[in-house]
């Protein structure tokens, strides 16, 4: 980790962000954005007054650029940690995990600890070096940290370029289950083009057509398809319905927005406009990562991560 750079900016107009790429070598550009999200970059006036910027802000002639800290590639990686890991399914090429809820998968900044990758890493270092993304080391997909369920990992580059390429073409059927609020009377599906909303937060909108993108944004495609299970009074009064959810597209909270969007929020999800359920940690909804098949060098694989105890209604 690079720490307390100091960078005249002789030229106006300039992107901050590229200033310091410019000025640094061999430092990612995210690790460039966090210095900046995290408020470790400000604007030094000849006077000698410090602003916070953004990383979009324009540079001024006869300023500089103070970096308290900046992370450089190599700290960009997974940190062993031998946690428990509820294993479903091992062998020289697979694992199938069931993640519990409120567990990041990955970590999203250089130091963080508590991941489910942490823990695949320190059983098995092999996996530290597979995938392009050494902060996602093996790790098939994702799942958000509020989401419980069946998580897949590679162990060798082979099986990880073979089930990545099937997840792309969205040849791998996932399957959830989630309670959401309110009645849900029949089946349905909802296709649409999925968006980062204004608001941020991760946050996901909802587009019916791709020409409604703002500019800069890319849409993303998403189908899920929905089925009523029962309903219950769950958490009282409210009523809720369990539904099992089948997706093959993979978007960012495509589940979670595409429910919401229909007015049948998952139970707890309050970024979407869920009431909030006393009854559930902040760090947990009701959805559960069910089940998922696909095929490994003409062999089948399918998996299914049994249903948690705040899923099951006894």
């Amino acid at each position: 980790m690079l720490t307390h750079l100091d960078i005249p900016v002789t030229h106006s107009g300039d992107r901050l962000d590229r200033v310091v790429a410019d000025a640094v070598s061999g430092v990612p550009r995210r690790a460039i954005a966090h210095a900046f999200d995290t408020g470790a970059v400000t604007l030094v006036t000849g006077k000698g007054e410090a602003t916070r910027i953004g990383k979009g802000d324009r540079s001024r002639a006869g300023t500089r650029l103070h970096v308290e800290r900046l992370y450089e590639a190599a700290d960009f990686r997974v940190l062993p940690e031998r946690e428990a890991l509820d294993i479903l399914y091992e062998d020289e090429r697979l694992v199938a995990i069931n993640k519990p809820g409120g567990q990041d998968c990955h970590p999203l900044r250089p130091g963080e600890t508590g991941t489910l990758a942490g823990s695949l890493v320190a059983r098995y270092p092999e996996m530290a070096a597979i995938g392009p993304d050494p902060m996602m080391a093996s790790l098939l997909h994702r799942i958000d940290a509020v989401t419980s369920g069946l998580v897949l990992a590679a162990r060798t580059p082979a099986a990880f370029a073979s089930v990545r390429a099937q997840f792309t073409a969205h040849a791998i059927e996932k399957r959830y289950v989630a309670w959401v609020e309110g009645t849900v009377a029949a089946p349905g599906g909802i296709a649409t083009y999925l968006v980062h909303a204004k608001s941020g937060m991760g946050k996901m909108r909802v587009l019916h057509s791709r020409n409604a993108a703002p500019h800069g944004e890319r849409p993303l495609r998403a189908e899920t398809f929905y089925a009523p299970q029962s309903q219950v009074r769950r958490p009282a009064p409210q009523c809720a319905t369990l539904l099992a959810i089948t997706i093959h597209t993979g978007v960012t909270h495509q589940i979670r927005c595409h429910l919401a969007s229909i007015g049948h929020p998952i139970v707890g999800d309050t970024l979407y406009g869920a009431a909030p359920c006393p009854a559930l940690p902040p760090t947990r909804i009701l959805l559960h990562s069910h089940a998922a098949a696909f095929t490994l060098d003409g062999h089948p694989y399918a998996f299914t991560a049994p249903l948690p105890n705040d899923i099951i209604v006894n």
